[in-house]
């Protein structure tokens, strides 16, 4: 009898995060950093701690000069990242520096641009080179990606996509469709950042996400504290808290204690989405 040659599929570790919290009747806590704000080195310790503190996921922004679908927070903190010399490579080499003592997931956040320039297949194999799971072009339309066979990847990097409360039903069909990971909910529209109540009609446009896909779904643009995380948490897979993040970091700035702090004001939130607190 001839052995099977047959290689096992590798899995990734956004589906073994959520296959586990799902087994676990748990919501993710997902954070976003700007990658390179206010440093490298600083944003790696920061990705260490935020995951000491209940963080599952981690969104890494890739800076870029011209972040439309982003606020002035994360704007202002791609400003400084680029300031302080963060670039494309420099942002691959930060995931190589959290993958040698943490095994998160991380998210890509990019517009195309960069990527562009970087080039698309040397982009994809050096960022899962360096530990990277999912990838979220922010101006890159699905039937975009679908139309150019360079913008596909089929070397394990999940491309994660946005749905906005304005997408047309056909077009929520062909998104869900192209999904992998996890779905971005964004809660409300316009550009990121932090908002005092939440939007009504989460649970709503949720169920009408689950009821085209498998795929869990993450809700994010505005929560910004432990009670608007518990809500969400009841609705979603996961709560992706960003500008608020963004925010302290920018008031704090590059000292020492920078990581901790940024920790002590996630915990909370992490948990309130867990259920513990």
């Amino acid at each position: 009898m001839t052995a099977s040659t047959s290689k096992p599929v590798p899995t990734n570790r956004i589906e073994e995060l959520f296959a586990r919290l799902k087994a676990e009747a748990r919501t993710a806590m997902i954070a976003y950093i700007t990658g390179g704000d206010p440093t490298l080195s600083a944003s790696a310790q920061i990705a260490i701690e935020l995951e000491k503190a209940g963080v599952d996921l981690l969104e890494l922004g890739i800076p870029f000069s011209d972040p439309l679908a982003d606020g002035a927070t994360i704007q202002m903190a791609a400003g400084r990242a680029l300031a302080a010399g963060a670039s494309v490579p420099g942002i691959i080499d930060l995931i190589r520096e959290i993958r040698k003592t943490s095994q998160i997931p991380i998210v890509l956040f990019a517009y195309l641009n960069p990527v562009y320039i970087y080039g698309f297949e040397k982009f994809q194999t050096d960022a899962i080179a360096a530990g990277a799971d999912g990838l979220l072009l922010l101006d890159l339309p699905p039937q975009e990606a679908a139309r150019n066979n360079e913008l596909l990847s089929d070397q394990g990097l999940k491309a994660i996509r946005l749905i906005a409360p304005t997408t047309p039903p056909e077009r929520l069909k062909e998104i869900t469709e192209a999904s992998e990971g996890f779905i971005y909910y964004v809660s409300r529209e316009g550009v990121t950042g932090e908002q005092t109540t939440l939007s009504t009609d989460i649970a709503e446009r949720v169920a009408a996400i689950r009821a085209l896909t498998d795929v869990p779904v993450a809700v994010g643009f505005g929560i910004s504290n432990p009670e608007q995380a518990a809500t969400v948490a009841g609705l979603a897979d996961g709560v992706v808290v960003g500008s608020a993040i963004v925010r302290r970091i920018a008031e704090i700035g590059d000292t020492p204690e920078l990581p901790a702090m940024i920790a002590d004001f996630v915990r909370p939130i992490a948990e309130a989405v867990h259920g513990t607190k």
